[in-house]
């Protein structure tokens, strides 16, 4: 969950500045909330994204000609889950994922 959090928050610097402002008001609200970066444990949707790095990678280096399925899957995903990742391109989302 933080993972996608982390994603969403990237979107969000990229796209707009005052998307960046939000984000910043999340995190912190999330982690005057106990949850901590450094936790093990990572929900199914986190696996989802991070297992869509390789095909990230693909996808940024081919310039978007090389879509994998775990990427298309992870993109699906965020933009059910979040806002400004409707906004973003899949440019944006890959580099997003790999920045994770």
């Amino acid at each position: 969950m933080i993972r996608t959090t982390l994603i969403c928050g990237l979107l969000a610097c990229s796209i707009t500045p005052a998307l960046a402002g939000s984000f910043a008001a999340s995190s912190a609200s999330t982690s005057a909330g106990g949850t901590s970066a450094s936790s093990k444990t990572t929900s199914p949707d986190d696996k989802l994204v991070l297992q869509a790095r390789d095909d990230a990678a693909s996808f940024v280096a081919s310039d978007g000609l090389i879509r994998g399925a775990q990427l298309e899957a992870a993109m699906r995903h965020l933009r059910e889950k979040n806002a400004s990742a409707l906004r973003a391109s899949d440019m944006q989302l890959a580099q997003a994922i790999l920045a994770l």
